[in-house]
């Protein structure tokens, strides 16, 4: 398989500034949940699992008072959203110091220049493992039109595969330098089997915003007899294609719209999310009712592709395109960008791997990241001299020796640079390029 190649564009947009500034407060607190019968501590969000609607329209300004009722300490951070000038917000280790147990801290920040579903969760301390997450939306300026009729109406689903041990006792395995198994099972919107309820009218289209909010595990989504037209994928409109399912990888969210039946056979649908390549098949099931329908529906569950047939994915990956004659967050089209007269400045190779250095690690280019403990970007900005990175390669080497090291990649600002990934492991690997819009080049 050929590397995957971007465009990372390391530049600051223009910002229109119609938009509002929205305030949220929100207390996260672990609560005693069984998602799978087995009950564990879970994170919750003003006692919500998963946690409420970040509902914004382009260019608003957020306020978001995290107050960490915690024994540990915790940070949250933003799926997708693209802070820039901002990403000292970003709620990662490296850009945000830890929100201490007992004490709060406000996110503020611009949602600039995007639309689309995304999603939030927890990035320290293997939290996602406990919960935290929820459903980020980003809507259009009402002066920018969607590319499809305004949908009767909008539904956020989180998939995730889900651990019924403590994240703790997960975390120690980590550390130990054991791997994660297999999970105990698949939530859809924080449930097990049947318990999430979708009710839809007859005839009616709705958006639904599928987001994968798990820890490892890529899923497949499909609902039975109905097709789902592909419309946004990651903060883009795609070209409208039909599918009958559709793989949604960790960390990924994608928007398609649902038509229902026009129908009065009382009849109801399962809606399923299934594990791929994994050891044996998992099962997150929902349930869309009509009106005067069966409670449940009847029959086997609709059948997805092959558990373990990842050129399925690639092909399906493949297929889906921008929509060139789309505006998104602004009135021009997606595609009026000439992407053939950019001018790289740099290319970076990064190759993921695994190392065995005192315990089970994974490498960039044969080294692997460890926190000097003051967050990099907060260092940077307060010119701390005590700071001391390496220099990280720009294309791995092949003399198998693995490092330790607090490892940066310069960049200059308003430059741009083509990165190419590559993934010798027999795993599927996802990468996230936090804070930063990119364009998928090949």
């Amino acid at each position: 398989m050929s590397p995957f190649s971007l465009l990372f564009y390391l530049s600051s947009l223009a910002v229109l500034v119609d938009g509002k500034s929205l305030s949220y407060d929100w207390t996260v607190s672990f609560s005693h949940r069984a998602p799978l019968a087995l009950t564990k501590q879970v994170i919750v969000i003003n006692d919500q699992f998963p946690g409420p609607l970040l509902n914004a329209t382009t260019n608003d300004a957020l306020n978001i008072n995290v107050h960490n009722n915690l024994t540990e300490a915790f940070l949250m951070t933003w799926n997708g959203l693209q802070m820039r000038r901002n990403s000292w917000q970003d709620g990662v280790q490296e850009t945000n110091c830890p929100i201490l147990p007992g004490q709060n801290w406000t996110y503020s920040f611009q949602v600039k220049d995007q639309i689309g579903s995304f999603f939030y969760f927890p990035s320290l301390l293997l939290h996602k493992a406990a919960g935290g997450y929820g459903p980020i939306r980003v809507n259009n300026r009402e002066v920018i039109p969607i590319p499809f009729p305004q949908p009767h109406g909008d539904i956020d689903v989180l998939i995730g595969d889900w651990y019924s041990a403590d994240h703790r006792d997960l975390r120690a395995l980590l550390d130990n330098g054991t791997g994660l198994q297999n999970p105990s099972g698949i939530l859809i919107n924080g449930r097990g089997p049947n318990e999430t309820v979708f009710e839809f009218q007859p005839g009616a289209t709705y958006r639904l915003r599928i987001s994968n909010v798990g820890l490892k595990t890529s899923l497949n989504f499909r609902i039975q007899d109905h097709l789902m037209l592909l419309v946004e994928t990651e903060g883009s409109y795609t070209a409208q294609q039909t599918y009958s399912n559709l793989d949604i990888h960790v960390g990924q969210s994608s928007s398609v719209l649902v038509t229902a039946k026009n129908q009065t056979s009382g009849k109801s649908y399962y809606m399923v999310a299934s594990s791929r390549l994994t050891d044996a098949e998992l099962f997150g099931v929902g349930v869309i009712r009509y009106p005067n329908s069966d409670d449940f529906p009847s029959g086997p569950l609709p059948p997805g592709p092959q558990l373990h047939d990842y050129f399925y994915s690639i092909e399906q990956a493949r297929s889906i395109r921008w929509n060139l004659s789309a505006g998104a967050a602004r009135s021009n089209p997606q595609g009026s960008y000439h992407y053939g007269s950019i001018n790289v400045s740099h290319t970076i190779v990064l190759r993921n791997g695994e190392t065995d250095i005192k315990r089970h690690l994974y490498t960039v280019n044969g080294v692997s990241f460890v926190s000097q403990g003051t967050p990099l970007k907060m260092a940077d900005y307060f010119e701390l001299e005590t700071l001391k990175t390496g220099i990280f390669p720009d294309t791995p080497t092949d003399n198998g020796i693995s490092t330790l090291d607090t490892s940066v990649i310069n960049a200059n600002y308003r430059e741009f640079y083509h990165l190419v990934f590559e993934n010798p492991t027999p795993s599927l690997q996802t990468w996230h390029l936090d804070g930063y819009n990119f364009f998928v080049v090949g």
